[in-house]
């Protein structure tokens, strides 16, 4: 009986075109809204506890399947063979990446900039010295390298080793970078176990929509980033207009990129990545429109957010304690009290200093 009452169930999700997810009512159809269905955690659990008797039945297999799961690992295999055929072509500037070794003229300023304003001001030769940066997803090094030549000490990191293996060649040949990068073969999670609170900034640039649990990822970047660390985010927003340019021109008709590289699904919207981080224990500063013109293959910034976009976030500084004395009364046992309303700023950019009462 309960086979065929879920059997029902699983089917009737794919034919009403009305479906709604009880976590973000009034927010459109089944069909305009089937990727922020997936990201429901309460939907994944649901099916995983009552189709568990289903799963011969492919429809529910595929009902769970495509669920975006919480595997607290941020490693998609499928993502690792992808980027493991692609490592011979980091450093061909015509070659696939080459849209990535032009986004340098927009990402290095801007990490730049925004970390000299959180940080004190440095020599102009090298304006990043003394901060230490992680590079996450480093691929072949086209990010970790310029920031090295700013006086950073970067660590770039990358599950595919083959990778590493490229980034590491190419820097030997720049005696400047000997002193500023290293390379590792590993990923975020790993390195987390080892090094908490350790880096004033953490890069995931091209990152976020290659991975398998975004969760996992932030309170990672949480983990490893000192207090009062900066977050760099590059990434591509979730709408019908980056499908059209970042799946349909890009990779199907222009073949800037190689077919198959984005999943629009894991594509996530500056909304739902902004309420991740102030979850998370973020604040976002800075949030950017990118926009590249493949006709001279060159980036340039945009108001609107709809394709792709920047982010910079600061991990929020702990709240000071404050130690009370209790008043002893005679024979009485000291009263309990409550710390007072405690005011502090937020800053984001393109807002107005707002004060926050907690």
């Amino acid at each position: 009986m309960y086979c065929n009452t879920f059997g029902r169930f699983a089917c009737r999700v794919f034919r009403e075109s009305r479906f709604q997810c009880p976590m973000n009512k009034g927010q459109g159809t089944m069909s305009k809204r089937l990727a922020t269905w997936t990201s429901c955690k309460h939907y994944k659990q649901f099916l995983e506890r009552h189709l568990s008797n289903l799963k011969f039945m492919g429809v529910a297999t595929r009902l769970v399947q495509h669920v975006r799961t919480v595997s607290h690992s941020t490693l998609d295999p499928a993502e690792v063979r992808k980027f493991q055929a692609m490592a011979n072509k980091w450093w061909d500037l015509q070659g696939d990446f080459a849209a990535l070794h032009s986004l340098n003229d927009l990402r290095v300023p801007f990490i730049r900039d925004n970390l000299l304003n959180v940080h004190s001001v440095h020599p102009i030769s090298k304006p990043l010295a003394g901060l230490r940066i992680l590079d996450v997803g480093c691929g072949g090094g086209l990010l970790t390298e310029p920031l090295g030549r700013l006086g950073a000490v970067v660590l770039g990191i990358d599950p595919v080793e083959d990778n590493v293996r490229i980034a590491e060649l190419h820097a030997s040949h720049d005696p400047v970078l000997q002193d500023h990068v290293q390379y590792r073969a590993c990923t975020l999670e790993e390195l987390a176990d080892e090094e908490e609170e350790h880096f004033d900034a953490v890069l995931a640039s091209e990152v976020l929509e290659h991975l398998a649990d975004l969760d996992t990822f932030i309170h990672c970047c949480h983990c490893v980033l000192k207090p009062g660390g900066s977050l760099f985010i590059t990434t591509i927003n979730r709408t019908q207009l980056s499908y059209v340019s970042s799946i349909v021109l890009a990779e199907w008709l222009l073949r800037i990129v190689p077919g198959g590289t984005h999943d629009w699904d894991k594509f996530i919207t500056p909304v739902e990545l902004e309420r991740l981080l102030e979850s998370s224990g973020f604040c976002v500063e800075s949030l950017r429109g990118m926009f590249y013109n493949p006709a001279c293959g060159a980036w340039s910034w945009q108001k609107s957010t709809a394709v792709n976009y920047a982010l910079h976030a600061l991990k929020q500084r702990a709240e000071p304690q404050q130690d009370h004395i209790q008043p002893e009364s005679d024979g009485l046992d000291a009263s309990a009290h409550t710390d007072g309303p405690h005011q502090y700023n937020i800053r984001t950019a393109g807002r107005d200093t707002h004060t926050h009462t907690t």
